[in-house]
């Protein structure tokens, strides 16, 4: 996530008479937020094409690009857009936009949506991992096989309650905040790893957007122990920190891609030995950032040969999953071990209202007020990208 400081927020803050925001979305138009945005700023226009699922590039009639100076839209329009300057992705990292022209104009601004997740994510992470810790889905599978005979107690899986788990959280942005908020509530104490060292009570503060009713950890005062780092070795000495759970909530960059095979599912199985100074208990891994983060053949064998204790999938590599693929068998063979679902974890009726929410406050930027601040003390464009770490 970018910091409010990052130089690319601050940019002018011209008048909005005459600016055009183009959004291509698979959603129905909200014509009530589209009379009141450009209620209060006349001159401004709203331009909304409902669009299929997908990233694929889609054409709209020629008018539809006339004088567009703002973006919303999963992936780079067909036409040049010369007069754009703000582009709003509808994801928290820009993977579908590393490589486009338009990304690396360093004259147009790119928002994420970092911040419209955490409430759903969230809830996914921690409902994967209680249902796996007390084993729901065995007890459903139990009683598919013989749906009319009373169920019997598998006194055999053992259950693991939550008080005096440690979890790690790779990638402590908006989502990972409010995964340790609910984490904490259930008794676990939290380790973070961020990309860039927050040594200071304001280095690790939260400027993206924070949802409606979402407390997360806006301050970073979760965690007991915080790490950092880009190179292997940083994320290996964080995964040897005992770690009973770690969920992996990174952008795919291209020093992320990979970041968790052999050699970093031998490590959670070394340190988690008593032998190591270890707990005993292996490690659950929960991935709901990119499916490329992790090697799928390498996590098939930990799973296999019981490195790890469990895992939890919403985003796979290759996404969605091929028939008969080894996980999905994996999914019916021990139920609850391997959860795996076709990233839907970001889903939610709330999700593009808050997209627009983030629109609307930099829009407030975006617009002189007359007021006379300076611009030093404006305020700043949310959820900026850093064009160098691309989150």
């Amino acid at each position: 996530m970018a910091s409010a400081n990052d130089e690319s927020a601050s940019v002018s803050a011209p008048k909005l008479d005459g600016d055009v925001l183009l959004i291509h979305m698979p959603f129905e138009p909200d014509n009530a937020w589209i009379a009141k945005v450009e209620a209060r700023y006349p001159g401004f226009k709203v331009r909304w094409y409902t669009r299929p699922w997908g990233f694929e590039k889609i054409a709209l009639p020629a008018e539809a690009y006339e004088g567009v100076t703002m973006l919303c839209s999963p992936g780079e329009p067909s036409p040049d857009l010369p007069k754009l300057r703000y582009v709003q992705i509808a994801q928290a990292g820009a993977d579908a936009w590393i490589n486009t022209p338009l990304y690396k104009n360093s004259k147009v601004v790119f928002c994420t949506a970092n911040g419209t997740h955490p409430p759903q994510i969230a809830e996914w992470v921690i409902g994967t991992y209680l249902q796996h810790a007390h084993h729901f889905l065995s007890y459903f599978a139990q009683q598919q096989a013989s749906p009319t005979k009373p169920q019997q107690k598998l006194l055999n899986l053992q259950v693991q309650d939550s008080p005096g788990l440690r979890m790690g959280i790779l990638g402590y942005g908006a989502i990972g905040r409010q995964v340790a908020r609910i984490a904490q509530a259930l008794g676990m104490e939290v380790y973070a790893y961020t990309r860039r060292e927050k040594p200071t009570p304001k280095a690790r503060k939260d400027d993206s957007y924070l949802a409606p009713g979402v407390l997360g950890d806006p301050e970073g005062i979760i965690p007991t122990r915080w790490f950092h780092g880009g190179s292997k070795a940083d994320t290996n000495n964080f995964l040897s920190q005992n770690l009973d759970v770690v969920v992996i909530s990174l952008p795919l960059t291209p020093e992320t891609k990979g970041m968790m095979s052999k050699e970093q599912f031998d490590i959670v199985e070394q340190t988690s030995l008593p032998e190591n100074g270890g707990t005993g208990r292996k490690t659950f891994i929960s991935n709901i950032g990119r499916g490329e983060i992790i090697d799928t053949d390498a996590l098939v064998d930990a799973l296999k040969t019981d490195k790890i204790r469990g895992a939890a999938l919403d985003v796979t590599d290759p996404e969605p999953l091929p028939e008969g693929h080894e996980l999905l068998k994996m999914m019916v063979q021990e139920p609850g071990k391997i959860f795996v679902t076709p990233h839907v974890s970001w889903q939610t009726p709330h999700y593009f209202e808050r997209v627009l929410g983030i629109i609307e406050r930099n829009l407030e930027v975006l617009m002189d007020d007359g007021t006379g601040s300076k611009e030093e003390t404006r305020k700043p464009l949310l959820n900026v990208i850093d064009r160098v770490h691309h989150y």
